[in-house]
């Protein structure tokens, strides 16, 4: 664990029963499962929290790496101490879960990977390398709108103005120089769970999104045969946040899952 850096987490827990952990994407915050929160908490405790230097948790200083976001997730668990939990985790959090459950086996007893990236091509770490670059020279606002274009449809766009502004928000809000830097480990952090995510054990569910070239279900299918028993899920028509853009078809995917798994 690095001593350098303040672990300390922003973070909301809502409802009752079984606990059940949410761990957000690149540039985003906790505020990100809004479309999820109300029905998972008519079952579960839901614990949200935003990773280092997003939303309102601190700005990291020193060397970081997913290790770093794993010793974030282990002390806040440890903090409130909790015992056993599911967790869930979207694009960079579906990384952060999978090396979290690596590494602490005995704590999860059911794990949900949305839209995360498994075996990147050269190419494609190459192109996130790039965006990472442009976000460092030119802050995250030059980002966006290739953003929004490979997370959202275009008639979900169209007609959705106040996403479009919330996004914007949110993107903007983060720090150029850290999140340049969770830019760049995010290109290359899937490499060193290529081959450890067999070491997972508990129930495992893996969904992609047919549009998702970055997530892609391909992918979702690699992971699940490395991953005992895991099942891969793919939805059509939708993209990278396609858990915002029809909440009602991935909520009728996971929580079905975690109500079997957990209760």
């Amino acid at each position: 664990m690095n001593l350098d850096i303040d672990y300390s987490s922003s973070f909301v827990i809502d409802g009752d029963g079984p606990l059940v952990i949410l761990v957000h994407g690149l540039g985003l915050s906790c505020e990100m499962w809004e479309r999820q929160v109300t029905e998972l908490t008519e079952h579960f405790t839901v614990l949200r929290y935003d990773l280092l230097g997003h939303g309102r948790t601190p700005e990291p200083n020193g060397e970081l790496s997913i290790e770093t976001f794993v010793d974030q997730l282990i002390k806040l668990i440890e903090l409130q101490k909790f015992d056993n939990f599911s967790l869930v985790g979207f694009s960079l959090g579906g990384i952060i879960a999978r090396a979290f459950t690596i590494k602490y086996p005995q704590l999860v007893r059911a794990l949900v990977l949305l839209n995360t990236a498994h075996k990147r091509t050269e190419k494609q770490r190459a192109s996130i390398r790039d965006r990472a670059m442009q976000v460092k020279i030119d802050g995250p606002a030059s980002t966006i709108n290739d953003a929004l274009e490979r997370w959202f449809t275009k008639q979900f766009l169209a007609s959705n103005i106040d996403v479009q502004d919330q996004f914007n928000q949110w993107l903007q809000s983060n720090n150029s120089d850290v999140y340049s830097k969770i830019y760049s480990i995010f290109a290359e952090a899937d490499k060193e769970l290529i081959n450890s995510i067999s070491e997972i054990t508990c129930p495992t569910l893996i969904v992609a999104c047919e549009g998702d070239y970055g997530n892609s279900p391909e992918m979702a299918r690699q992971m699940a045969e490395q991953i005992k028993d895991a099942k891969a899920k793919i939805i059509p028509n939708l993209k990278h946040m396609g858990l915002f853009e029809n909440p009602d078809v991935f909520n009728a995917t996971f929580i079905p899952f975690l109500l079997r798994n957990l209760i």
